[in-house]
């Protein structure tokens, strides 16, 4: 029975269905973990199978009746200039507006009487179209997904009247000011780089991008190698295999090297005072290694340990780190530790809300805590922040579009998608000092990135905040 499971969990080291096999490296790591059987018992297996173009199909069968199934492009901001940045964003909005042998109201109608629910979203690496469909119209919502994607007729008069929709999203997103701050934290510590542009582009660009702008990032970034078709729920992933063999089995195939440009870190602050807001919103980070990295999963359990909490969550001053303080000196209205991971960089650290008379205080407390981090762990800490951060990487995985999401995600970062019980022996595997080596590697004494808006007056400046990356050691 252990062998059986154990077969079941491990599906990315088979050959790949008699079609071209993955990389080795993508594979290799896989095999240096045994199963837990609590961890791979009823596990759906994920297979993966590549085409003679690159193009990857990937799936989870879960004998459900309905499905989720995604095209995921690597393609995002980051593969733009400043001339054109916007521009997949842009796409994003025209992909529904009817294509060569479909209008808009027909592709809604078809849409609309399969019961199903179709989405897309950019964000600076990725484009993802997804449908949510009864498994019985796989096929059907697998060639709306590639007509929409190849097949978009890109009208002058769709261009035009989308422009005024994603400035209007622009003049929302300008009142979120969460994205307000992470946008200016990104703009701040990759500086003249790809990564510091925004997702929707400057109102410049949104004004004068054309038709033939568009055509180019498709024919550009929208090639065979770099796209992924993921499914999850009720699909037969040799039929899934045979759709894809169908609708992208002809695909172009380039030669030519898509690995974005490296994005220089820059330690560095972007304030935006207004003191007539109630309210102050601050984001500070250090700059961590791209998703690849064996650091990345220390890194992701430092941030479960900083933790994150608002005013109306029922934790209380019992509770360990930072959340302890905000609760017992009411430091600030909210707070979240991030981890946000790029191909080749990532930005780790902290976002809150707070007073104006308060501002200041957050920043020597949540630094105190990475100190603390950096020379002073416990194994029950470590524990627990282990516990939290698997509980919450297994209910990410509640519903076929999160799967299906993570599937798709995986495949376009890793080359396959990594078993469960992988992650959680690679978790498991944290010790207090092996998280402290990596903290002390990437946030003791190391720059940061400062993004502010909000009351500021009495904010630190950024020597100010700089010194409290170090502590004196005795």
């Amino acid at each position: 029975m252990a062998l059986r499971l154990l077969r079941s969990a491990s599906s990315v080291t088979k050959t790949l269905t008699g079609r071209q096999k993955l990389p080795v490296w993508c594979l290799a790591s896989s095999r240096t973990f045994s199963a837990q059987p609590e961890l791979v018992l009823n596990v759906p297996e994920t297979k993966l199978t590549q085409l003679p173009n690159g193009f990857r199909v990937t799936s989870e069968d879960s004998g459900l009746p309905t499905c989720t199934v995604g095209l995921f492009i690597d393609a995002g901001s980051r593969y733009e200039d400043p001339s054109n940045n916007g521009t997949a964003h842009f796409l994003e909005h025209l992909a529904f507006k009817g294509t060569g042998s479909r209008t808009k109201t027909q592709l809604e109608l078809e849409v609309e009487n399969m019961g199903a629910h179709l989405n897309a979203y950019t964000s600076r690496e990725t484009t993802v179209y997804h449908a949510k469909i009864f498994s019985q119209d796989i096929e059907k919502g697998v060639e709306i997904l590639a007509d929409i994607v190849r097949n978009s007729n890109l009208n002058e008069e769709d261009i035009e009247q989308e422009r005024s929709v994603i400035l209007r999203e622009m003049q929302e997103v300008e009142t979120n000011l969460q994205e307000v701050v992470f946008d200016y934290l990104h703009m701040t510590a990759y500086q003249n780089t790809p990564l510091g542009m925004t997702i929707l582009g400057p109102e410049d660009n949104i004004k004068s991008i054309r038709r033939a702008d568009l055509k180019q990032y498709v024919d550009t970034h929208y090639v065979a190698p770099r796209m992924v078709l993921a499914a999850a729920g009720g699909v037969d992933h040799d039929k899934l295999v045979k759709l894809a063999e169908k609708y992208f089995g002809d695909m172009p195939e380039t030669k030519e090297d898509f690995t974005p440009a490296k994005c220089k870190f820059t330690g560095a602050d972007t304030r935006e005072r207004d003191d007539y807001m109630p309210l102050a919103y601050v984001a500070i980070a250090v700059e961590t290694p791209g998703w690849k990295h064996a650091d990345t999963i220390p890194l992701q359990v430092a941030s479960m340990m900083v933790g994150a909490w608002d005013r109306s969550k029922a934790a209380g001053k019992h509770q360990g780190g930072l959340i302890a303080k905000c609760v017992e000196l009411g430091l600030c209205n909210s707070f979240m530790s991030f981890n946000t991971l790029y191909k080749d960089t990532g930005l780790w650290g902290i976002y809150y809300v707070s007073e104006a008379e308060k501002v200041y205080d957050m920043v020597d407390q949540f630094q105190a805590q990475w100190m603390h981090m950096c020379k002073n762990l416990t194994e029950y800490e470590v524990n627990r922040a282990k516990n939290l951060l698997k509980t919450s990487l297994m209910l990410g995985l509640d519903g076929t579009t999160n799967i299906c999401e993570d599937i798709g995600r995986q495949t376009l970062t890793y080359g396959h998608r990594i078993p469960m019980y992988e992650m959680v022996e690679r978790i498991n595997r944290i010790t207090p000092n092996s998280l402290m080596k990596v903290m002390n590697t990437y946030v003791y004494d190391k720059d940061v990135a400062v993004a502010a808006v909000g009351p500021l007056i009495d904010f630190f400046e950024y020597n100010r905040i700089r010194s409290g990356m170090w502590q004196l050691r005795i």
